[in-house]
């Protein structure tokens, strides 16, 4: 008890400023524990407590500065919370951007290796040493100075100026595409758009800070107008139809279409290609340039409705009604069929071995694909075919023999 009597004599602005801070982790872990229930993602709940904590340490460092108190704890403090805040910043941005997450929990400790290491440097002092030895590794190019210092600056503005404008972009994506009211290709037109938008003036800006003269940019706009012109037009004519396909609204997500050979559900659009997934589960990139130049015939243009058939032949000798009624049950039976229009089969020829049955129906679900459904209407007429001794009948042939018969002659003849 003496000894810690002494210490609280002796050192009496510490033990003020760790109070400080133990009452600043403890007011931020308690605003974390109320603010975790109202966040829906777990990344963004991770970001409360660090920054909640750095407000409040900054509310105490202000409150010890007033009655002229020391502050050397709080800034040690404030610089760690600082960090550390910035390290889940950046994981949530990252997380944020991109889906595939497993390579970003590798990721999270690189940054916070980097952070903690940089904070380490600059708190012993040795910071300002290390960025004059980088800065004195340099060369000249023309009338300008580059230095390794100058080089990792520009990354650094470089990278964070693309970090921030990816993830704004990327949430206001996600608000557009979440507006059901909108068509969907507009929303989808608007995102690419902002996009876009965001990535150039983060391109301008971040090369402005890093001190690139932007008129030198003017010799690469040349170069890229010569390439588009020699060998890049396929390109930028699938980016223009991209947004074409885009603002006529000729085809849309999830609609049903066949292009070229290929049938299937168009599953993505971008300004570049769209996919096309099949009912065997493949995907096309298609060029957008081919859905502007080619005939797309899209199923679900103005209603998912579609009609399909399925064609048997039963035999002279068989009840004709009875069969026709027998089809038209299968396909009604089946979930996956529409009860209005309900199905019907037509008597659809007098063929050379039996009379042809067209059974038609609608479904709303061609996405689902059409061989499964048609193979189970089958197989049910097939077994009920059976049951009522319906033939289904094959080809066959009758040889006869006209006119009196002759005997061949035999070898020993």
């Amino acid at each position: 008890m003496d000894n810690l009597a002494q210490l609280l004599s002796g050192r009496p602005e510490s033990v003020l400023q760790a109070s400080v801070i133990a009452i600043c982790l403890l007011a931020a872990w308690i605003s974390s524990r109320l603010a975790s229930p109202k966040i829906n993602s777990e990344d963004a709940r991770r970001l409360v407590f660090p920054l909640s904590a750095l407000a409040f340490a900054l509310i105490g460092k202000a409150v010890l500065k007033y009655p002229h108190h020391a502050t050397n704890l709080l800034d040690i403090a404030t610089q760690m919370l600082i960090a550390l805040a910035v390290i889940r910043v950046l994981v949530y941005m990252l997380q944020t951007i991109f889906t595939q997450k497993a390579w970003i929990q590798s990721m999270e400790r690189a940054i916070a290796w980097l952070i903690w290491i940089v904070l380490a440097l600059h708190i012993s002092g040795l910071s300002q040493d290390i960025v004059e030895s980088l800065d004195e590794i340099s060369f000249s190019f023309g009338k300008q100075r580059i230095s390794v210092l100058l080089v990792m600056q520009a990354l650094v503005v470089v990278a964070t100026s693309f970090l921030v404008s990816l993830w704004a972009s990327r949430a206001i994506e996600k608000r557009i595409m979440g507006a059901d009211l909108m068509d969907m290709n507009l929303r989808v037109m608007l995102s690419k758009v902002t996009r876009t938008l965001f990535i150039v003036i983060a391109a301008i800006a971040s090369l402005s800070a890093a001190g690139i003269d932007m008129t030198a940019l003017s010799m690469f706009g040349g170069a890229l107008g010569v390439g588009l012109g020699l060998g890049l037009q396929k390109i930028a004519s699938n980016y223009v139809s991209g947004f074409i396909i885009l603002l006529d609204r000729s085809i849309h997500i999830n609609d049903v279409v066949s292009i070229e050979d290929k049938m299937g559900v168009l599953t993505k659009l971008t300004t570049r290609y769209v996919v096309l997934k099949s009912p065997n589960g493949s995907e096309a990139l298609i060029p957008n340039d081919t859905l502007i130049t080619s005939t797309v015939v899209n199923h679900t243009y103005t209603d998912r409705k579609v009609w399909l058939s399925v064609t048997v032949q039963v035999g002279y000798s068989s009840d004709l009604e009875l069969a026709m009624k027998i089809m038209a049950d299968a396909a009604k039976h089946h979930k996956r069929t529409l009860k209005d229009p309900e199905p019907r089969v037509y008597l659809k020829d007098f063929a050379d071995s039996g009379i042809d049955l067209e059974l038609g129906f609608w479904i709303a679900d061609l996405e689902e694909g059409r061989l499964g459904l048609c193979s189970d209407i089958n197989l049910e007429i097939w077994r009920e075919f059976k049951k009522n001794g319906i033939e289904i009948p094959f080809p066959q042939r009758e040889v006869r023999l006209l006119g009196p018969q002759q005997t061949l002659p035999s070898d020993t003849d």
